[in-house]
């Protein structure tokens, strides 16, 4: 058994081809606006959002839409009003992509169902046969020796069983069939505990990001998938600091200014 700690890395991030970006613009007379946000160097999920919005009412500046006769030009504050207003699928442009590792099945289980905007490739123990046991205790657990001492009995039993099906099953005997190994390793899953931990990639777009960091950040929701989240959280501030201001930080619970 091995104690591990749940982290979180962001892999990809929204990457703007500007010069594809101000092909269109010239076209349609926004130059001005590209000019502006590109030597801004703001971050480019921002900029991307950015022009997302005011794709829908042509306010790259005043005059391009009749209707239009001033646009805002603080991009933070175009930006506010968007989240402010709800303004959801413009949120959606941007995505976001992470591992999460040394995370236990029991986060995973509650992360797939935020399905909508996300998308989720999981370590399968039906291929991937565990050596061994790793997991997580809260602080709260380490504190109450009883407790370790039970549990970790109980966790290095089920590694050491592990262990013996693999031997039982001639799963490392030269000639052993992968179709042989893969029908075995997912029965010998079954005695995996919940808590193992694991890895998942997980992109999510702006708009499911703050939903998400809303609901598992909660005071209610699990402490493991909270305390993800709340690392989650403090990325996107610096990735996104436009679309993540309005929220305070209440005792690890991110509470939006749009609720």
């Amino acid at each position: 058994m091995r104690q591990v700690e749940p982290s979180v890395e962001l892999l990809a991030k929204p990457n703007i081809d500007w010069e594809a970006m101000r092909t269109y613009l010239d076209e349609v007379g926004g130059t001005s606006w590209a000019d502006r946000v590109e030597e801004a160097e703001s971050p480019d999920a921002e900029d991307l959002l950015e022009f997302s919005g005011r794709m829908c009412y042509r306010s790259w500046e005043p005059g391009l839409n009749p209707n239009v006769s001033r646009v805002r030009t603080d991009s933070a504050q175009y930006l506010g009003n968007v989240v402010k207003s709800q303004h959801g699928s413009v949120l959606e442009h941007a995505n976001f992509t992470f591992v999460l590792h040394n995370v236990s099945r029991v986060l995973t289980h509650e992360l797939i169902r935020h399905r909508a905007g996300s998308a989720f490739s999981q370590e399968s123990l039906r291929y991937v046969r565990l050596s061994d046991i790793p997991f997580w205790f809260p602080e709260w657990a380490r504190e109450d020796p009883e407790l370790m001492e039970r549990s970790l009995k109980v966790l290095d039993t089920l590694e050491e069983h592990q262990k013996w099906m693999a031997e039982h099953f001639e799963l490392d005997e030269e000639g052993t069939k992968f179709s042989h190994k893969k029908h075995m390793t997912s029965f010998m899953r079954r005695f995996a505990p919940e808590g193992l931990a694991t890895g998942i990639v997980y992109t999510a777009n702006l708009r499911s990001l703050r939903h998400v960091i809303e609901m598992r950040t909660a005071k209610g929701a699990e402490e493991e998938i909270r305390l993800i989240f709340n690392k989650i959280g403090e990325v996107m501030r610096e990735e996104a600091p436009a679309v993540f201001a309005d929220y305070e930080v209440v005792d690890g619970e991110w509470i939006p200014g749009t609720r």
